[in-house]
């Protein structure tokens, strides 16, 4: 396998394309070797939707499309990362016990955490910001 593979998709911030991230994502993992029921696949499907998620509600109308990208480094690293051009950081809401949204950034956050990886932000040249999740990639896929 190659030293560095890459992959972006940039679609725009409306609802429809939090589905077409997360089949994108889905796809290059599976070209890449992951398989498509594993626990990384599934962990990643739904940290997918949550920053993708987040990029099309939470910018407000000031980003109007946002980019999915993939880096396989080394066969050793995953990193997953949305950019919007939103220049807010993504902060934790208050949920309320029966409230059904605000939860998303603790389900991004423990998915990382419990896959042993790190969730970052990282501002952009155009003043919006990244937000990458690195995970390691599972050692029976090299």
């Amino acid at each position: 396998m190659a030293d560095h593979q890459e992959s972006a998709l940039t679609l725009p911030s409306v609802p429809a394309s939090v589905r077409t991230a997360r089949g994108h994502v889905l796809a290059v993992l599976t070209e890449w070797g992951l398989p498509a029921g594993s626990e990384l696949a599934d962990a990643v499907r739904l940290i997918i939707s949550e920053l993708a998620t987040n990029a099309v509600v939470h910018t407000f109308g000031r980003s109007p499309d946002f980019t999915v990208e993939l880096r396989l480094e080394r066969d050793e690293l995953l990193r997953v990362g949305i950019t919007d051009s939103h220049p807010r950081r993504p902060r934790r809401l208050p949920a309320a016990v029966q409230q059904d949204n605000g939860r998303g950034l603790v389900i991004i956050r423990s998915l990382a955490a419990e896959a042993g990886g790190r969730f970052s932000v990282v501002p952009t040249d155009s003043g919006g910001k990244t937000v990458w999740i690195t995970l390691p990639w599972p050692t029976a896929v090299r």
